[in-house]
C-alpha cells in the first residue's frame, strides 16, 4: 500500500511522549538523509486545542478532516486511557478502516481502535498492564499481551510507551525499507529492529552480580551476525558461552526475549530485505548468503514472517534494477 499521508488523532490530554514518537518519525523533515517525508498533521475533533497529560496545551491542530483523507492513522494514548474516546474519534477511525486505509494504536490507544471496533477477530497487543482490562472489554479481539508491537493486515497495536518506537520503525521498514528503517533508527539512537514478537519485559542482559558468562550472550549475538551464512546450532552456541544448553537457552531469552531460533531468523530475514533493496543478487544467491539450502526455503520463511514475496519486496524496495532475477 502506498501511505503518502499520516494524521495523528488525538483528543484531550494526549500522552507527549508517544504524540512525540509519531511527530519525530512521520513529521520530521529527513530529506537530508536521503528519505522521502510523509504529508503530516496532528489532527483533533474541530481542530481544537488538547492539552497534554504533563500539564501543556498544544494548538494549532489540524480537524479530522485530514484523517479523512489520511494513509496511516496514529493514535496516541488519550486520558481517561481506557474509555472511548469521541464520537467523531471512532467515526474516523471506522472510515479510514473500511477504505482500506491503516490504523496503529500505541499502548492505552490501542483501547480506541477496540471501541472502533476494529480489533474483533484481529490478534493485537496492549500493555501489558490493561491486559485483563482490555480482554474483558473487547473479548473478540485475540490479545498477545507479550509482544511488543502486532501488525494485523493494516490493523497495528503496540505495547507499553517505548513500544510506540518500535511499530513506527516497523512502518517504516515496511514503507521505505530496511536501509530507509536503520538509518532513522541511528539518527534516533534507537535499536534498529526489535522484532514484534519479541517480550514486553525481559530480564537486564547482564544483571547486577551476574556470573561472567551472562556478559558472552553479547558477544554471541556479534558472533552470529557475522556467520549469519553458516548453520548455527543452540548446541554450538552454548559452547562458545561455556553453558549447558537449558542453561544457555534461559539466558539467553531472559537477555533477548526471544529464543535463538526465532532471534537467527529475523536476524537471516534482515539481511535478506537489504540484499533485496542493493538490488545485485538473484534471490538464489541472497538464500545462500542468509544461511538458506534453497530460494524455495527462503521463500517460505521471508512470505511467512514479512508478508510478500522477496521478488516483490525488491521491486518495492530495489535501489537499482537487479542483475538477474
Amino acid at each position: 500500500m502506498q501511505v503518502n499521508r499520516v494524521a495523528v488523532v488525538v483528543a484531550d490530554r494526549v500522552s507527549p511522549f508517544e504524540l512525540g514518537v509519531a511527530c519525530e518519525v512521520f513529521g520530521t523533515d529527513r530529506s537530508a538523509d536521503g528519505m522521502d517525508g510523509w504529508e503530516f498533521a496532528v489532527c483533533s475533533p474541530g481542530g481544537e486545542p488538547v492539552r497534554s497529560w504533563s500539564g501543556f496545551d498544544l494548538g494549532g491542530l489540524a480537524g479530522l478532516d485530514f484523517a479523512d483523507s489520511a494513509d496511516l492513522l496514529v493514535v496516541p494514548t488519550c486520558e481517561p486511557r481506557s474509555a472511548e474516546p469521541p464520537r467523531p474519534v471512532l467515526e474516523v477511525l471506522r472510515a479510514a478502516a473500511d477504505r482500506g486505509a491503516w490504523v496503529a494504536g500505541f499502548c492505552a490507544g490501542v483501547f480506541s481502535l477496540g471501541y472502533a471496533g476494529l480489533l474483533d477477530g484481529r490478534r493485537c497487543t496492549v500493555h501489558w498492564v490493561y491486559e485483563r482490562e482490555f480482554r474483558a472489554r473487547f473479548p473478540a479481539a485475540e490479545v498477545d499481551p507479550s509482544a511488543l508491537y502486532v501488525d494485523d493486515g493494516g490493523v497495528l497495536t503496540s505495547a507499553g510507551t517505548v513500544a510506540a518506537v518500535d511499530l513506527c520503525l516497523h512502518l517504516v521498514r515496511r514503507l521505505r525499507g530496511v536501509a530507509a528503517a536503520n538509518a532513522l533508527a541511528r539518527r534516533m539512537v534507537a535499536a534498529p529492529h526489535r522484532a514484534g514478537g519479541q517480550a514486553q519485559f525481559v530480564e537486564a542482559p547482564v544483571p547486577e552480580g551476574s556470573a561472567p558468562e551472562d556478559a558472552m550472550i553479547a558477544e554471541v549475538l556479534e558472533w552470529i551476525e557475522r556467520r549469519l551464512d553458516q548453520p548455527v546450532s543452540v548446541a554450538e552456541l552454548a559452547r562458545r558461552c561455556g553453558l549447558r544448553e537449558r542453561t544457555f537457552l534461559r539466558r539467553f531469552t531472559a537477555a533477548t526475549g526471544s529464543t535463538p531460533h526465532r532471534w537467527l531468523t529475523e536476524r537471516r530475514l534482515d539481511r535478506a530485505q537489504a540484499l533485496l533493496e542493493a538490488g545485485t543478487l538473484s534471490v538464489e544467491d541472497i538464500a545462500v548468503a542468509c544461511g538458506y539450502a534453497s530460494a524455495a526455503a527462503l521463500r517460505h520463511q521471508f512470505t511467512r514472517l514479512r508478508g510478500t514475496s522477496p521478488s516483490a519486496y525488491r521491486r518495492a524496495f530495489a535501489q537499482v534494477t537487479p542483475l538477474t532475477e
